[in-house]
């Protein structure tokens, strides 16, 4: 059964203080999450598991490399997961505060999340 695409929310995270790619890129996949009801899974694709689901994650970071791919995906909670970490974001001076994490570079990640089901279903596309 092929998977089709249900939605794309999109979503920012930064880490202000510690210029940590991982914890910005989290936050974004957290945000992208927070403004997502999926009901629509349910009543009109007609998931009934939401483990059934599958999430394509695209995080944008100026130091790709350094995204933990697999902690990045802890954060969503149901569905198979798939990401791809690609150049992107935006690194700008911040403020250093010792206590808060080393260096002055506010690191900004973004995050696009696309939540695909199973269909044989023409009229759902």
């Amino acid at each position: 059964m092929p998977m089709k695409r249900f939605v794309v929310e999109l979503g920012y995270g930064a880490d202000l203080h510690g210029s940590d790619a991982t914890k910005a890129a989290t936050r974004a996949v957290k945000d992208a999450i927070s403004r997502s009801c999926l009901c629509g899974l349910f009543e009109i694709a007609g998931l009934r598991d939401p483990g059934d689901m599958h999430v394509k994650v695209r995080i944008g970071c100026p130091r790709p490399g350094e995204v933990d791919g697999e902690a990045v995906c802890a954060a969503l909670p149901f569905g198979s997961k798939e990401i791809e970490v690609v150049e992107g974001g935006l690194a700008t001076q911040g403020v250093e505060v010792p206590s808060l994490g080393c260096g002055d570079t506010i690191l900004v990640a973004v995050a696009s999340l696309t939540v695909c089901v199973k269909s044989n279903d023409t009229a759902f596309p």
